[in-house]
């Protein structure tokens, strides 16, 4: 049902919409943020030469790059799980790997596996751009 103007209203402010003529240059701040499964958080943040190997890696031999990251959480490399401690999210890894590993026969581990590799690489990038910025932690 269309609500028609009273007499003396403009129809813009009829139908609800704010007129843009005497609207404030007031805006809202909107944050996004990403939730991720457990799995997905305990990618590590590399260095961008380390992320590249990882993602060659997994692209021709699916989970071996992740296996390979895996190993760079025990050399200290940060995770999105700073409360779970190293170890826990070394195996998180080695069980991304494994699955990857165990799917690649149904196209669906190489799939992830390069998906894996790519999240990596952009994580790595993060890292630098943060760094460059002075804002790594």
């Amino acid at each position: 049902m269309d609500a028609l103007p009273k007499e003396g209203e403009p129809a813009a402010a009829a139908a609800g919409e704010p007129s843009r003529g005497t609207a404030s240059s007031s805006g809202v701040v909107v944050q996004v943020r990403e939730k991720k499964g457990p799995l997905r958080a305990a990618i590590p943040y590399m260095p961008f030469p380390v992320a590249v190997i990882c993602l060659f890696l997994n692209t021709f031999v699916p989970g071996l790059g992740t296996f390979v990251s895996a190993f760079t959480v025990l050399c200290g490399a940060r995770t999105d799980l700073p409360d779970r401690h190293m170890c826990c999210v070394f195996w998180l890894n080695i069980a991304a790997a494994l699955i990857q590993i165990l799917t690649a026969i149904v196209m669906v581990g190489w799939i992830m596996s390069i998906f894996w590799g790519m999240d990596m690489v952009i994580l790595a990038t993060e890292r630098r751009c943060r760094a460059a910025d002075g804002d790594l932690h």
